[in-house]
This record gives structure tokens, sequence and C-alpha cells, in this order.
């Protein structure tokens, strides 16, 4: 007997995920919240580690940024361009770990993320923004008034990352009243 075809329900639940962290991120990225903590960076992490299709996962923050975007106030498009890019790392380093379990390569992978967006969007800031002059001091002036920031990416980061992969792990893992166990 030959078994049935799970490439249409894998393809269509990897759209429903995608679908969901783009609105996700659109919905948080919208309200009001804390300064850095947004679900952005988390959402493209594990994106990378869930999704099959990897240019899929990089699309989830772009996507939601660009979307969220179009009802914010415009910011100069080469910060933007690096503050998406900031923001798809995650993806990509969410495929390039996928194969390491646990939750310390996760938590391990998430700070790195994190640290790498503030200096990539921090150093756009200090490039394109004019705020700072383009000297060594103007680049340590930036970086400098960034750093009260830092910490709440950071924990923002390792708070949705918990959420995300927390919430798929009991998904998974914790029955319910009429659903068996996986």
């Amino acid at each position: 007997m030959q078994q049935p075809n799970k490439a249409p329900a894998t393809l269509w639940m990897d759209f429903a995920l995608f679908a969901f962290l783009i609105g996700f991120d659109v919905t948080a990225r919208l309200l009001p919240h804390a300064p850095g903590f947004l679900p952005i960076a988390a959402s493209a992490l594990f994106a990378g580690r869930m999704l099959r299709v990897p240019l899929m996962a990089v699309a989830v923050p772009i996507t939601a940024m660009v979307l969220s975007g179009l009802a914010m106030d415009p910011e100069d498009w080469r910060v933007l361009a690096a503050i998406y890019a900031g923001l798809a790392l995650p993806a990509v380093a969410g495929v390039m770990t996928r194969h390491w379990r646990g939750a310390l390569p996760v938590v391990g992978t998430m700070v790195g993320c994190s640290l790498a967006f503030f200096v990539i969007s921090n150093f756009a800031v200090w490039a394109f923004s004019g705020m700072y002059p383009l000297t060594w001091q103007g680049l340590t002036t930036c970086y400098a008034a960034a750093i009260p920031f830092l910490d709440k990416t950071v924990l923002g980061d390792l708070f949705w990352t918990t959420v995300l992969f927390g919430g798929a792990w009991l998904v998974q893992h914790v029955p319910l009243p009429g659903r068996s166990a996986l």
C-alpha cells in the first residue's frame, strides 16, 4: 500500500506559520511596546528553524517590517535596509543551526543575532542619519547613546524566543483533551 503524499499538508502548515508570524510581528510593532522589545528577530529565528523553505524564513521579518512600516513615518531607506538585513540575520542563523538541538544553541544564536543587530543598526544610524559626525568620535557617541537600548533588545529577543519555541514545544508535547500525545 502506498503512503499518502504529505507534501501538500506540510506546505500548508509552513504557509500558515509564515502568515501567523508576519501577522504577529506586524501587530506587535504597531501596538505600544517598550523600545526594542519586539518579537521580530525571535520570529525570524523561529522561522529559520521551523520553515522548510529558507527563503520563506528570510521573508518573515522583511515582510513584517514592510507591512508595519506602511503605517509608520518613513525613515531613511539606507537605515531601513540595514535594519532589515539585521532582522533577516536570525532567519539565516536559524536555517544554519536547525540541526543543533536543545535550548542552549537557540539562546546562544539569538544573543549573537541581537548583538549583531545592535552593531549593524547603530552603524547605519551613524553613517546615514546625520545625527552624528562621520568621525570616530561620532561613531563611539552613537554606540554609547544606544547602549541603554541594548539590554531591552536582548531581553526582548530572549523573551519572544522563549514564547515561540516554548509554545511550539507545548503544542508538540502536551496532550490536549481529545488529542493523543504526538
